[in-house]
């Protein structure tokens, strides 16, 4: 919940850090992301953002998370809309060329979810930790979760880069999609704040 608090701070306060050096921050760590070493030499307390979110979620798919979204399609239910226990999956961008997968553990608005997933900030240090209940902001323009900004831990906020989702995929049978749209008609209530966020980044 941290990342939220401070997430919707800075919307209304303005950033502490530079985008520059948030940005050099986060690219200096993605340069490790795809570590390619064998298990063993990554240590044992190393975790894979694949293990944790079928651990998570349920979701049977296996092999390296840029292939899930694929790999989903006629297995399981797939939509543009974020749900509780849904699994996103980014596509590789810049330097991480492997993609990552999250799993949601809460809507909070139609611009913010909570995630939980590894391998994503190193913690003291290390890589392959897993970090909980940590910010998503959605910062696509039509609200379609196709463009994201995540909490990094190191520099405790968002990260600037807005990093591409192909969708999000539900442990369910193909056919039962959710929509942003379909969201909304349900009720999903708005948020203004969250839309001003992702006009200004």
């Amino acid at each position: 919940m941290k990342g939220y608090r401070i997430a919707i701070m800075l919307g209304l306060a303005g950033a502490t850090m530079s985008p520059a050096s948030a940005r050099s921050a986060i690219d200096d760590a993605l340069a490790a992301m795809d570590d390619d070493r064998p298990a063993a030499a990554k240590g044992p307390d190393y975790l894979e953002c694949v293990p944790y979110a079928r651990q998570l979620s349920g979701i049977q798919i296996f092999g390296d998370a840029h292939t899930w979204w694929k790999q989903a399609s006629g297995r399981y239910a797939t939509g543009h809309a974020p749900r509780v226990g849904a699994v996103m999956a980014m596509e590789p961008y810049a330097n991480s060329q492997l993609g990552h997968v999250a799993t949601v553990s809460k809507v909070v608005d139609s611009r913010t979810i909570l995630v939980s997933h590894a391998n994503w900030s190193p913690i003291e240090g290390q890589r392959g930790r897993i970090e909980k209940n940590v910010t998503v902001l959605d910062v696509s323009p039509a609200n379609d979760w196709s463009e994201v900004r995540v909490w990094y831990e190191p520099i405790h906020n968002l990260g600037n880069t807005h990093w591409p989702v192909s969708g999000f995929i539900y442990n369910d049978r193909p056919g039962k999609t959710a929509t942003v749209a379909a969201a909304k008609k349900k009720g999903r209530r708005s948020d203004p704040i969250g839309d001003i966020i992702a006009g200004n980044y």
